[in-house]
């Protein structure tokens, strides 16, 4: 990375009350002070904030607020200015032209925490932490998003690679001694050692199903066959007007896709078109759509009329959707038209007739009838993923895959040890097994990943 100084709008583009624009690099006090003639930057002391007109030549284009954070004390550890200005994007425009004519350049997209992580402030797994804190649209995202900034993946990570490194030191020295065959590793010891990384790792790999959930949401699909009622179930459950409802069957011809926040979880809510077979080309479509949608579901609710005389094609679909790792909801719906006789008796119907386990529930969407009892099921879902002695929670699908790849390495290594295979497979095994555990925090890393983590992070971060 070079010496260039950067700048970029730290805002989201739009009209709003404030903007800022950032600027790092080594130069950055001098190339402001050019348009801040108010003060003079570099007797400033950090963690400053300054009032003045920011200028181009004799021009005055705004009126600001300038933040100074000096080395290392910043973000980036490097010489920073934040410029407050009226939040017009024709202003903010103005400004970054004017430090551009002035030395800086625009900065690319990820480059401040780039350089964060690059000198040093935080590691890889922090940085990507940030994007997620950014990213965060509910209370449970936001709190593993922020426990991974404070660290708390790197911390898991780096004690399972301190007490490791320990070993491969000795291994290493017996590498040194090879013609004196003397073992300074204790094979015993290593293994108990691998044994308990092995089950943190795993148990770090459980995490990422419940880390899917909170970082992308819970997919939910409500299927069922036509005019079974699940427009006006996600109607109810949005409390909003969003799907079209009538006594016509096929009204939805194609998905519907709503996000549901339930006790601080995403759930996306998949309103399908119902399933039955049909000479409606565009209707066929929206069936065959539907059925894909399950496939990537977490959660199926299954919604079967409970007027319904025959549940054959009900079951026959239910079981042609079925997967291991699929939770399965069946709701007998418009319960206020039926006795409770009814309901009970289609209970009994599915019980006997699907052996994959599920919850039944009887609901009425346009009586508002036991909604909540659905909303509880779906939260319950997600609440059950989370690993009660597992602080850290895996969001991230690169650590995810790095942690993988830690286990299978774990335990070739212990296969080794249990083979009495030769030091030096045993040393190359070990340092295998480091490399991926140093993935996760940017100890082992190259710049094809960087550049592809940092892309994704908007301009001014």
């Amino acid at each position: 990375m070079n010496n260039d100084t950067i700048c970029a709008l730290a805002t989201a583009n739009g009209i709003g009350a404030l903007g800022i624009i950032r600027v790092s690099g080594s130069e950055a006090l001098p190339i402001v002070q050019k348009s801040f003639p108010a003060k003079k930057l570099e007797k400033q002391k950090s963690h400053t904030i300054h009032y003045g007109y920011f200028m181009d030549d004799e021009e005055a284009i705004d009126e600001i607020m300038l933040s100074i954070f000096l080395a290392p004390k910043s973000f980036t550890t490097e010489n920073s200015v934040e410029i407050a200005f009226h939040g017009s994007p024709h202003i903010g425009k103005r400004i970054l032209e004017a430090l551009i004519k002035n030395g800086a350049r625009m900065a690319k997209a990820g480059e401040f925490t780039l350089r964060a992580f690059i000198n040093g402030r935080i590691d890889l797994s922090q940085a990507e932490a940030i994007a997620d804190v950014i990213a965060s649209e509910n209370e449970a995202s936001r709190k593993v998003a922020i426990n991974q900034l404070k660290g708390g993946i790197t911390n898991e990570i780096s004690f399972l690679r301190t007490d490791l490194l320990n070993f491969v030191s000795l291994i290493e020295l017996e590498l040194d001694f090879a013609e004196e065959d003397v073992e300074f590793a204790d094979r015993t010891a290593l293994s108990g050692l691998l044994d308990k990384i092995e089950l943190k790792l795993n148990s770090l790999i459980e995490s990422f199903q419940y880390g899917n959930a909170i970082k992308n949401g819970t997919a939910v699909a409500i299927i069922g066959k036509p005019n079974a009622g699940k427009s006006t179930l996600l109607n109810s459950l949005l409390k909003e007007e969003r799907a079209i409802v009538s006594n016509i069957a096929g009204t939805t011809r194609d998905t519907i896709e709503e996000v549901l926040h339930i006790k601080g979880h995403a759930f996306r809510l998949i309103d399908t078109a119902g399933l039955r077979e049909t000479m409606d080309e565009i209707e066929a479509i929206g069936v065959k759509k539907a059925k894909e949608k399950v496939e990537n579901a977490n959660i199926l609710v299954y919604l079967a009329d409970a007027a319904t005389e025959d549940f054959s094609e009900d079951i026959e679909m239910i079981r042609s959707l079925l997967r291991d790792d699929l939770k399965l909801i069946i709701c007998a719906t418009k319960i206020d038209e039926v006795t409770p006789t009814k309901y009970e008796t289609v209970e009994d119907i599915f019980r006997n007739a699907i052996s994959h386990e599920f919850d039944f529930l009887k609901i009425s969407a346009v009586e508002n009838q036991n909604i909540q009892d659905l909303k509880n099921e779906l939260s319950s879902y997600v609440e059950h993923l989370q690993s009660e002695e597992n602080n850290v929670v895996i969001t991230n699908q690169r650590h995810f895959e790095a942690l993988k790849k830690s286990s299978d390495a774990v335990h070739k290594v212990k296969e080794a040890i249990s083979f009495r295979i030769s030091t030096e497979l045993l040393a190359y095994e070990l340092r295998n097994a480091l490399e991926h555990l140093g993935e996760i925090s940017g100890e082992v890393t190259n710049d094809e990943v960087l550049g592809n983590i940092f892309s994704k992070f908007c301009i001014g971060k």
